[in-house]
């Protein structure tokens, strides 16, 4: 259960740090294909930049159903637990 746990954090992290610091590098590095029109008069860089707000709230939508499994993981270990001690 730990390492189930342990690896959706450390993906979902990674994930996140990877992609939020791609924004500041892409218009750092690139800003050329960051001030291209996407829609209008919006660019490439306005619309990464909400995309990690959508992101974010995706990611912690993805931790919140994760977290419940892994709740429920824990109060059966808890209940077995109990009924072999005879508690």
């Amino acid at each position: 259960m730990i390492v189930q746990k342990t690896r959706f954090v450390v993906a979902a992290t990674i994930f996140f740090v990877v992609f939020y610091f791609a924004l500041p590098i892409l218009v750092g590095y690139r800003p050329e294909w960051m001030s291209r029109p996407a829609w209008g008069v919006v660019n490439w860089a306005y619309l990464f930049a909400f995309s990690q707000f959508l992101m974010s709230w995706t990611l912690a939508y993805l931790y919140m159903r994760v977290a419940a499994r892994f709740d429920r993981m824990s109060e059966d270990v808890l209940a077995a637990t109990a009924d072999s001690t005879g508690d």
